[in-house]
């Protein structure tokens, strides 16, 4: 009979190292699936009118504000640049609305107001749809920004981003109403 055939294995002793590297590899996979990015989401809430001015004989200037519901579903605060967000009308470029450089807190929503110019040139190559967009008072826009910035953990981690969002609204000319919208929105992260 073989002896060693019936003895068991090298015992293993406990370690505390081992029980230490075990846990820090644990709590470090559990971090990487809570703390994945997500995409931050806007929603446009309301348009309101805040500046018209007419000097004939064709000089147009159209401001309007929009408030922009933004969510930040990630569990880290993000910091974000200044961007421009582009609006269009039948395919053609019809005014810009300003996004101020900012900060939102880990998972949080905020109301932002953005102030929008149209361009009177544009608005009048486009007199003729737009009216018949107020009378059945059926609008579309499309709006695309990029939005650049970083996801920080007490300044000691930081992760670069990149947000492509586009959104194709309907609205309602005459009283300025959101009526229906729908948000796309791409991320892109960049190794520091």
């Amino acid at each position: 009979m073989d002896s060693s055939a019936s003895s068991p294995g090298p015992r293993r002793r406990w370690s505390w190292g081992s029980a230490l590297v075990g846990a820090a590899t644990t709590a470090a996979a559990a971090a990487v699936v809570v703390c994945r990015p997500r995409d931050p989401s806007f929603e446009l809430i309301s348009i309101s009118l805040s500046t018209f001015h007419y000097r004939p004989p064709a000089s147009l200037d159209l401001g309007l504000t929009l408030t922009v519901h933004a969510t930040n579903p990630n569990v880290v605060p993000v910091r974000y640049g200044a961007s421009t967000v582009s609006i269009l009308y039948a395919g053609a470029h019809l005014g810009t609305a300003r996004l101020d450089a900012g900060e939102q807190p880990a998972t949080s929503c905020r109301l932002l107001h953005l102030p929008a110019r149209l361009d009177g040139v544009e608005l009048a190559h486009h007199a003729r749809d737009i009216l018949a967009d107020a009378a059945r008072r059926h609008m579309e826009l499309d709006a695309a920004v990029e939005i650049a910035g970083e996801a920080a953990v007490f300044r000691l981690w930081a992760r670069r981003f990149s947000v492509r969002i586009n959104s194709h609204i309907t609205v309602d000319p005459v009283f300025l109403e959101v009526v229906e919208q729908d948000n796309r929105s791409q991320m892109q992260l960049y190794l520091t």
